[in-house]
């Protein structure tokens, strides 16, 4: 692991961190209430190596973060990164729809509607593609390369949160009070986008707009700890990069609601609703406690 970062490091990185990505935020949000939902995404992207830029400009070292990866007898944890967050948003959305059996939506009216938005549809009926097999295209590239290619704009992200945030707040408050705060600042950190532009849930959702930041809270604590988990075991920042990639990859949930049910996002059926988020709470639980009972052993020379 990195070395562990000083009060005076830990405000530069905070304050470039949150500052730039804050008015990457602010102004992606202006283009997307103006109808550019591309120019918001854009500006996410740039905003997702804020936490980089942070680490730079603080002069946090970036030796000791894992820059080469080495799997020998940890190959599982690559295979962990690439399909876990596949399989619990699986479980999540199946999750949903049992609670909710009227909202799955065999048309996939959501999907088509978004497509027909941004011009997609036509060329895709040019192609003689049908939105159930783009759908279908698209669930296997997030299973198996679109993860690899996100994982170099969530590398950004993760330098910053699981390279040098993480390990600091860890040393000054233990491994799970690091992780809970740690993973409540990385959900702030996009409140910005969620409040002004309905970024992940809408503008109309249930208990808009104070719930919606707060699960999303409790979403980052959850994703945080699976992938200071992997980066723990691994020891190099391109693993938990990954996940957070398949992660971001996963989206097929989003779209297979019926579109009246857009303000029940925050319960699911994507990852980031309560309900759906109840396997991955599971297993973040599970891999504490027992990152928790080894950690106990090696104290007590076992």
């Amino acid at each position: 692991m990195a070395e562990s970062m000083s009060r005076k490091q830990f405000t530069i990185y905070m304050i470039v961190a949150f500052g730039l990505a804050w008015i990457l935020e602010i102004v992606g949000s202006v283009f997307s209430n103006n109808g550019n939902n591309m120019a918001l995404g854009l500006f996410l992207a740039v905003a997702m190596y804020m936490p980089f830029l942070g680490v730079l400009i603080a002069r946090i070292p970036l030796k000791g973060m894992g820059w080469i990866p080495h799997l020998k007898g940890k190959i599982r944890y690559l295979f962990f990164a690439l399909w876990m967050p596949a399989l619990l948003s699986i479980i999540g959305g199946v999750l949903f729809f049992a609670f909710f059996p009227d909202a799955y939506d065999p048309e996939f009216l959501t999907l088509h509607r978004l497509l027909e938005e941004t011009g997609a549809l036509e060329q895709m009926e040019e192609q003689g593609l049908t939105v159930p097999i783009y759908l279908l295209i698209s669930t296997i590239q997030a299973v198996t390369i679109a993860p690899f290619f996100n994982m170099f704009i969530a590398l950004g992200e993760e330098v910053g949160w699981r390279g040098a945030l993480y390990p600091y707040l860890k040393g000054k408050l233990g491994v799970t009070k690091g992780r809970i705060v740690g993973g409540t600042i990385w959900g702030v950190w996009h409140w910005p986008a969620i409040i002004l532009a309905g970024y992940e849930y809408g503008k109309e959702y249930l208990g808009a707009p104070v719930l919606g930041p707060i699960v999303f809270c409790i979403v980052t604590v959850v994703m945080g700890i699976l992938l200071d988990y992997v980066y723990e075991k691994t020891q190099t920042i391109w693993l938990p990069s990954l996940m957070h990639g398949a992660i971001n990859a996963f989206t097929v949930f989003a779209y297979l609601s019926k579109p009246e049910y857009a303000d029940k996002a925050v319960l699911g059926p994507a990852y980031i609703g309560i309900i759906s988020l109840i396997p991955m709470i599971i297993m973040a639980l599970t891999l504490s406690m027992k990152s928790a009972s080894h950690r106990k052993r090696e104290r007590h020379g076992v």
